[in-house]
């Protein structure tokens, strides 16, 4: 089931102003949930708190979609559960819908930072990143069925361990593409752009062994590793090339056991970010060549790249031409942009499937204290996912 994407000429057959009304009359009702999934705590080192959320959206999916035509939660063993469910709908174009739901905050951040809406926002932990995309993914669907517009077959994916890396889901992540059309993921935007590139993401482990010595009566039987790791972090940062959109970062460094003795040990974390393959393989090559300078000096590598580079493909562009005239027609220009982070979008995209991220939430402050949505721009941006969604009903 995958025909190509739809014409932009069809999105003014798409009454996007009906569902913008329909949402505004119901903006209370969505917020009501999205604050009782805020009130879930779900951070991906907590199996406990992942599985009872996912039987909350379990039952919210349901309830939305009706029973699905097929559905398979994955055990992620101690990570969180990845939920793909197919749905029937209107023409041979299967959309795929991609959130995650596990955040990168402890159990417990609840408990000083409760969801709350003031005014023209509303906050509280992951609301932004991206319980809101979510949502917003569950009421963009209601909304064409209570105006009466179509929607397409759509496959649903919940993942439980993203902001780890998608350590475990990858696989069924890249599954997912199969017989569907496009995907969007509902990432949140930056400053309301969807993302039409994102950054290849790399951690590497570096770990250097010395020979332990005295470091006053013995100097000379010593070889420090730290020393050693010194010249590699130099090397290291020498790759970085930010005209090229590589950026090279030392995150952690450790070593040694007391001042009087000559390291024995080091070990560094390296987080890369690259815009394209051919950077990725410049920096996998050189990270593979780096050599001890001393023979009784080791050094290991271990790790590498967590998420490809996602290059905007005439898929994506094709993607955001779509969402781009769909929303002039309603009096909203929708900027696009390049991020530096990575998303389950990055695996969609290598594969060669049309994608959107950053179709989610209006707001700001990822991962960070105090993170928020914008309510009326977040509701705006549902009725626009509806109108995507409702362009591939056919």
């Amino acid at each position: 089931m995958n025909s190509g994407l739809p014409s932009p000429g069809r999105a003014a057959d798409v009454d996007l102003g009906k569902v913008r009304r329909w949402l505004a009359e119901n903006t209370d009702d969505l917020l009501a949930d999205l604050a009782a999934y805020v009130s879930l705590e779900t951070p991906s080192d907590s199996k406990p708190h992942l599985d009872e959320a996912l039987r909350w959206l379990t039952d919210q999916v349901t309830a939305t979609l009706g029973p699905p035509e097929s559905s398979t939660r994955y055990d992620g063993g101690a990570l969180g559960d990845t939920l793909v469910a197919d749905f029937p709908g209107l023409g041979p174009r299967r959309l795929l819908l991609l959130c995650h739901y596990d955040t990168v905050w402890s159990a417990g951040t609840l408990a000083d930072w409760p969801y709350a809406r003031s005014g023209p926002t509303a906050t509280g932990p992951g609301i932004f990143d991206m319980k809101a995309g979510l949502i917003q993914g569950l009421w963009a669907i209601r909304a064409l069925d209570a105006v009466g517009l179509p929607r397409p077959p759509l496959r649903i994916l919940l993942n439980g361990d993203e902001e780890l890396g998608s350590i475990f889901s990858r696989p069924t992540v890249e599954a997912s593409a199969d017989g569907v059309a496009a995907a969007l993921v509902l990432e949140p935007g930056v400053h309301g752009a969807v993302k039409t590139a994102r950054k290849g993401v790399g951690i590497f482990r570096i770990e250097v062994d010395g020979v332990e010595a005295h470091a006053g009566l013995d100097p000379e039987r010593g070889v420090s590793a730290i020393d050693e790791m010194a010249r590699v972090v130099l090397r290291l940062r020498a790759l970085e090339d930010l005209g090229r959109g590589t950026s090279v970062n030392i995150g952690t460094v450790t070593g040694g056991s007391r001042t009087n003795v000559i390291a024995g040990r080091a070990r560094a974390m390296l987080d890369v970010r690259v815009t394209t393959p051919e950077e990725a393989a410049r920096i996998e090559t050189a990270v593979a060549a780096l050599r001890p300078t001393h023979e009784k000096l080791a050094v290991r590598i271990s790790g590498g790249w967590n998420r490809p580079p996602m290059t905007r493909t005439p898929g994506i562009a094709a993607m955001y031409d779509l969402a781009r005239t769909l929303a002039a027609g309603h009096g909203e220009d929708l900027n696009e942009c390049a991020a530096g982070g990575g998303s389950d979008a990055n695996f969609l995209a290598a594969l060669g499937l049309p994608v959107l991220d950053g179709i989610g939430a209006v707001g700001d402050g990822a991962h960070a204290r105090g993170e928020h949505i914008l309510v009326e721009p977040t509701i705006a941006r549902t009725a626009l996912v509806a109108g995507l969604i409702c362009l591939f009903a056919q």
